[in-house]
């Protein structure tokens, strides 16, 4: 699917500004760092206060605005009621909602050129709503368990330089702190769609990163969490990792999507009591 091509006027985006809540906002904000997320992820993320059957009314709410004015662009449409419809559309920044958060973060209105989302595949799709999964599991895990998320970028924003003038390119980069002891992690979000040999090679990529002596975000070598659907894909990627050159044993670890975030919390607590 492509954005609508419907010129939006600096006068209504101006306007918009002036009549979004602080929970908009958040939402337009989540949305651009993860540049997909189902309704039901963003009820998850900025409605959790609410309780009962008013929390999907109101997170129906606030998104058909938000659609409304431009501001959000859904994918897809769903058959069935309207509430739970909303939930389990995807949605990304339209073209208001892009040139707001320019707006508050005083770019040129004129100059600045204005993205529209172009046509969007269903693996790319599932990839990235993957990715804003991890997200999303952590935020709940970090208010629940009072550890800290201190960043989440998904790509390309969690793109680094690897010293040699390419990139690295993980899915997704993360932090997270408990007291003085910081985690920071690399993530791949694999789907059981890319061959070994391309899994191999780019494996390969972080051992030479460490190898050239590079430091990633943190000043540090984040370590590569490897999120996996099945427990047969969590075999061959162990056996691709175990058959790397030093350090991948130090290095990489496959887990299970349902369990990344028990497992990233773990892995803190464990330090944290060391």
């Amino acid at each position: 699917m492509t954005a609508r091509a419907r010129r939006i006027s600096t006068a209504h985006v101006l306007a918009l500004a002036e009549t979004l809540t602080e929970r908009e906002w958040s939402i337009l904000t989540t949305v651009n760092l993860l540049r997909l997320a189902t309704g039901l992820q963003l009820e998850r993320l900025h409605f959790a206060e609410l309780t009962g059957k008013s929390r999907s009314v109101v997170r129906w709410r606030v998104l058909k605005r938000l659609v409304d004015a431009q501001a959000l662009m859904p994918l897809t449409r769903r058959v069935g009621g309207s509430l739970r419809g909303s939930a389990q559309l995807t949605y990304a920044l339209d073209t208001a909602g892009e040139r707001l958060l320019r707006l508050r973060r005083n770019l040129s209105q004129t100059k600045e050129r204005i993205r529209r989302p172009g046509p969007i595949g269903e693996r790319f799709v599932a990839h990235t709503l993957a990715t804003s999964e991890l997200y999303v599991q952590l935020v709940e895990r970090a208010r629940a368990e009072g550890f800290t998320l201190d960043d989440f970028q998904a790509e390309p924003a969690a793109w680094w330089p690897n010293g040699a003038g390419g990139w690295m390119k993980p899915d997704a980069y993360l932090s997270i702190s408990a007291g003085e002891f910081t985690d920071h992690w690399w993530v791949e979000v694999d789907l059981a769609t890319e061959a070994v040999p391309t899994l191999r090679g780019k494996f390969l990529a972080y051992i030479d990163f460490v190898s050239l002596g590079q430091r990633g975000p943190g000043d540090v070598v984040p370590r590569v969490l490897v999120t996996v659907p099945t427990l047969e894909r969590r075999d061959v990627m162990t056996s691709v990792v175990t058959k790397l050159p030093p350090p991948a044993d130090e290095l990489f670890a496959v887990v299970l999507h349902d369990e990344a975030v028990g497992w990233l919390t773990a892995e803190l607590s464990e330090a944290t009591h060391e």
